[in-house]
């Protein structure tokens, strides 16, 4: 993260470098006609120049490599180490080189004070620039929330949309009115699992998570729906690698994921779930429709910013080899 602070390098580092000396009496003595007066007044707006931008250089850097809320000690003496071993020897330096080369004695105590105001100004303006900054971070999360509960709502409303469109609604409808007529028993269930599935949406309705249980439980419904209407051109292999069930991901991801695997791919299709400890993977080969127009990823992307709200961490897609496999972390695993 940057910030703009060119017009405060303006103001400030001349107002350093003409008020310290004048405060502590470096140019007692030189006229304003005097050339060493002029030479005096650009080599201390020089060293309040160097100052303030090496100081800045090392905030910055620090920022790259540690934060406030990791590792808040660290931060602390690296700022003042930072300030102390370049401002201090700095200014002594250039404070030695003038009194030399006006031919005068050092004076220790204007010294002594001149870095003690240094080292305070510097302090002061690397707060400024923190607080500024962690100012901005806020509000930049605030944003960041903002933008991941709109995604989280609008993947919740485009799920319960999907089910209940009316193209997916005619397809429902004409296979149970098919089911009633051939075989009632199978009608039943086919309306049980979509009643099942109208209920679940509605219950995560303003939810940013769901346990691993309960998905799998509105999976198994879809998946019925689905292998009611397509019979046996859909094929799902479940593998356990020591899931926590009650571990947590985004609703709807599981049933999305496959899905958009159907809606993007020909039948037949075998889709593999593979249900990890730390994440659950959906893989399948890639079979791309003839006739599909080309994916905006817009569902992919309302899962990745979902996974982000409710775990922490995005979704992962792998699509080398043929296969196409999604990768949905999980929070409180084990």
């Amino acid at each position: 993260m940057r910030i703009d602070d060119r017009w405060v390098r303006a103001v400030g580092i001349p107002a350093f470098g003409l008020g310290i000396p004048r405060l502590t009496g470096l140019v007692d003595g030189l006229a304003v006609d005097q050339p060493g007066y002029w030479i005096g007044t650009a080599g201390f707006i020089a060293l309040a120049a160097a100052i303030w931008h090496g100081n800045r250089w090392l905030l910055f850097e620090q920022r790259r490599h540690w934060g406030w809320f990791d590792h808040p000690v660290r931060k602390v003496v690296m700022l003042l180490a930072a300030i102390v071993l370049f401002s201090v020897p700095l200014t002594v330096a250039t404070l030695a080189a003038w009194y030399a080369a006006r031919g005068l004695p050092a004076d220790l105590a204007a010294i002594r004070t001149v870095v003690l105001l240094i080292v305070i100004c510097v302090v002061f303006v690397t707060h400024v620039y923190e607080t500024v900054f962690l100012i901005k971070e806020r509000a930049s999360d605030r944003v960041r929330v903002a933008e991941l509960e709109r995604a989280r709502a609008e993947a919740q409303l485009s799920a319960f949309l999907a089910q209940a469109d009316p193209h997916f609604m005619f397809n429902a409808l004409h296979t149970l009115g098919a089911l009633v007529e051939t075989d009632p028993p199978r009608a039943r269930r086919f309306t049980e699992h979509l009643a099942e599935m109208h209920r679940y949406l509605l219950a995560q309705l303003g939810k940013s998570s769901a346990t691993v249980a309960d998905e799998l439980g509105f999976l198994d419904d879809f998946v019925e729906l689905m292998r009611l209407r397509l019979g046996d051109a859909l094929a799902i292999e479940i593998i356990d690698d020591g899931i926590d069930r009650a571990a947590r991901l985004p609703p709807t991801a599981l049933q999305s994921l496959v899905e958009n695997a159907l809606k993007h791919n020909q039948a037949p299709l075998a889709i593999e779930i593979r249900l990890g400890k730390h994440a659950v993977v959906v893989a399948h080969d890639r079979r791309p429709r003839r006739s599909q127009r080309r994916s905006a990823g817009v569902g992919l992307r309302n899962l990745d910013e979902c996974s982000r709200l409710a775990t922490g961490r995005g979704i992962s897609i792998d699509q080398q080899g043929g296969r196409f496999a999604v990768t949905v972390p999980l929070a409180g695993a084990r």
